[in-house]
């Protein structure tokens, strides 16, 4: 009997654990999707040696309601900017030609990364259910901090957002519901 209870709540916390993740997949794969069910694209653009990059990983990524959100409004792309990924983006291939294999700390930045004119790491860049660029942010951001960003792209209110001013009311005025 005890063998069956450590059974059933080790299964019941790998749900648990797997229902907390955010639903990642390649470039290719987003773009594949998108043509089946338009939904906007979600990108985290990071590298290896980047600090930020792996908070955002462990603190941000994890929390429930960003999970939750990010996996019901968007495709979710996690691209590495100095990784070997090769794919085609609105007619136009992408690599990483000059990459050195097994160099440690910086390498050369993926031509995709170059141009997304992504200058820091970590790097969040939003899509349209079209594929095209909306916009990308560069920085650390806490679940509660980046639930503005998401909502406006998820909800489609960055197409009201014609110059600062409206953005910073818009910010002004928003309520979060992401708990920390």
């Amino acid at each position: 009997m005890k063998i069956f209870i450590t059974s059933l709540l080790t299964f019941f916390s790998l749900i648990t654990l797997s229902a907390q993740e955010i639903n990642w997949m390649s470039m290719d794969e987003a773009l594949a999707a998108q043509e089946k069910n338009p939904k906007k694209i979600f990108m985290d653009v990071y590298t290896d040696w980047c600090g930020p990059c792996r908070l955002l990983d462990k603190q941000t990524f994890h929390n429930p309601d960003l999970v939750k959100y990010v996996n019901e409004h968007f495709y979710a792309v996690k691209f590495n900017a100095e990784g070997t990924e090769t794919f085609t983006y609105q007619g136009n291939a992408f690599s990483n030609p000059n990459h050195v294999e097994g160099k440690k700390g910086r390498n050369s930045q993926h031509q995709f990364a170059t141009a997304l004119k992504v200058r820091g790491y970590p790097s969040m860049v939003f899509f349209d259910e079209k594929s095209n660029l909306i916009f990308p942010i560069t920085g650390f951001y806490k679940a509660q901090e980046l639930e503005v960003f998401l909502k406006l792209m998820g909800t489609d209110d960055y197409k009201r957002m014609k110059s600062q001013e409206l953005f910073d009311e818009y910010q002004k005025n928003f309520v979060g519901t992401f708990k920390g």
